[in-house]
């Protein structure tokens, strides 16, 4: 076991260690050797001596406001790992903040725990079976999934996570939540390597991506003995994470008018061809869905894309540099603007009233190219309606923060946020998911977790709300 390995790494011999654990000496005569099988308490023993908390709680911390979760209804799904006996504990403290808690166990959980405990601590029937008659002949599991304010998963094992992504319901736990219009928060716990592996973390980017709210495990010692991510967050950690998704929220950016532009241009060369790139959108498109969520007056120009448009946000469509160009100036003034757009440098001098024809031995087209409109320089440059930030976007292939310096100087911007769109930096960021963005500023250079898009958007939200 890595608890082993951690002891012997910290020089305690198993007195020594014992005492230090509150244990009786005896408990560890076999500490180390084959067939050593010690119970869940003592790991949890030996687990807070060799880990001690480097920040201890303060029963001030402890003290949960319970206004913000005074008669809500929470549906508590209860899956099948070690740490479901935690879930015990868990309802009565989302009761003593006056959470009305109703339960569900899937078949795991009740390996673990049964539907009598946690029915006797809820004060109402625990469900465990969809295919009870007397429950469906109202369609209970709609009637379930969509009656409480809250749909809280803890323990969320590596299984549910994967059932949600993949949108199956074959027992109660996973139709209730494809059936729920409600918003879902998981508290997942399971083995470490279960945790890493790709496709629990694959699993989790959709999840935060649709939505989901997530308390993250903490790291540990593990049921297994190994030590690492994994370990159910404590109750009291999930608790303030209901309570703050319960209170009401102060909006940094209500009140701000921002101009945000995204997607690609098309420049057309005759009406069925155009000059255009790689870009989705979909980083702009998470910026501008993100900048709403706080308050923000959004009024995003886009380019063409197939991305529906975020919640709360304006959208203008275009298709060219230059309507672009004629939509930011017409929606100033503004107190930010943010330039994401991939916009085409060239455009076609004059481009064709009818199809260009492919005429045999008549050699190729010429097409004559005539430079666009610099939409970031023209407002970096403005005197009276100049946002007080600007903010551009700079796409490179190499020397990706050195040009992009070099680009804010240029531009006259407050801000550029560079990408590496190298195929060899094998991210996939035009047209992809994730990104890794470098925000520079005339002070400093700061490089962003690479991420997906939508994590990358709220991190560069918080980084705007910080500069006001």
């Amino acid at each position: 076991m890595q608890i082993i390995a951690d002891a012997n790494a910290q020089g305690y011999t198993k007195n020594a260690l014992a005492t230090k654990a509150g244990l009786a000496p005896n408990t560890l005569r076999k500490f180390g050797e084959d067939g050593w099988n010690p119970s869940l308490d003592t790991l949890q023993k030996l687990e807070d001596a060799l880990c001690p908390s480097t920040a201890p709680i303060s029963s001030h911390t402890l003290a949960v406001t319970t206004q913000s979760v005074a008669g809500k209804k929470i549906l508590l799904i209860i899956t099948g790992g070690i740490a479901a006996y935690k879930a015990l504990d868990l309802i009565r403290r989302l009761q003593d903040c006056g959470a009305v808690v109703t339960g569900v166990l899937t078949k795991g959980a009740m390996e673990f725990i049964t539907p009598l405990s946690v029915a006797g601590l809820t004060g109402s029937q625990c469900y465990t079976d969809l295919f009870d008659l007397k429950d469906e002949s109202d369609m209970g599991h709609i009637r379930l999934s969509r009656e409480n304010d809250l749909i809280l998963v803890a323990p969320a094992t590596a299984d549910i996570m994967a059932k949600m992504t993949a949108g199956l319901a074959n027992d109660l736990a996973s139709t209730l939540l494809l059936a729920t219009d409600k918003p879902v928060m998981i508290a997942p716990a399971m083995n470490s390597q279960m945790w890493a592996h790709p496709a629990t973390q694959r699993n989790i980017k959709t999840l935060r991506q649709d939505g989901i709210h997530f308390v993250d495990p903490a790291s540990g010692l593990l049921a297994c003995g190994e030590i690492g991510p994994g370990k159910l967050a404590d109750v009291m950690d999930i608790v303030r994470h209901v309570q703050s998704f319960f209170t009401p929220k102060s909006l940094p950016l209500r009140g701000k008018k921002i101009i945000l532009t995204a997607g690609p241009t098309h420049e057309p060369i005759d009406p069925v061809r155009y000059i255009a790139n790689r870009s989705s959108g979909k980083q702009g498109y998470a910026l501008a869905g993100a900048l709403a969520a706080q308050g923000a007056d959004v009024t995003l120009i886009s380019g063409p894309t197939n991305l529906p448009c975020p919640d709360a946000v304006t959208r203008i469509n275009i298709e060219s540099a230059r309507q672009m160009y004629d939509a930011v100036h017409a929606h100033l003034p503004a107190d930010i603007a943010i330039f994401v757009a991939a916009v085409a440098d060239w455009r076609t001098a004059g481009a064709a009233d009818q199809k260009m024809k492919k005429v045999e031995g008549g050699g190729l087209p010429d097409l004559k190219l005539a430079e666009n409109p610099d939409i970031l320089a023209s407002v970096s440059r403005l005197d009276e309606e100049r946002p007080p930030l600007v903010i551009g976007f700079a796409a490179e292939t190499e020397q990706v923060t050195d040009f992009a310096a070099a680009k804010r100087k240029r531009k006259g911007c407050d801000w550029i946020i560079a990408n590496d769109v190298s195929h060899t930096n094998n991210n996939g960021v035009m047209g992809g998911d994730s990104n890794q963005a470098h925000i520079i500023t005339e002070h400093s250079i700061e490089t962003l977790p690479q991420t997906d898009k939508s994590h990358t958007a709220e991190l560069i939200v918080q980084k705007i709300i910080a500069a006001l």
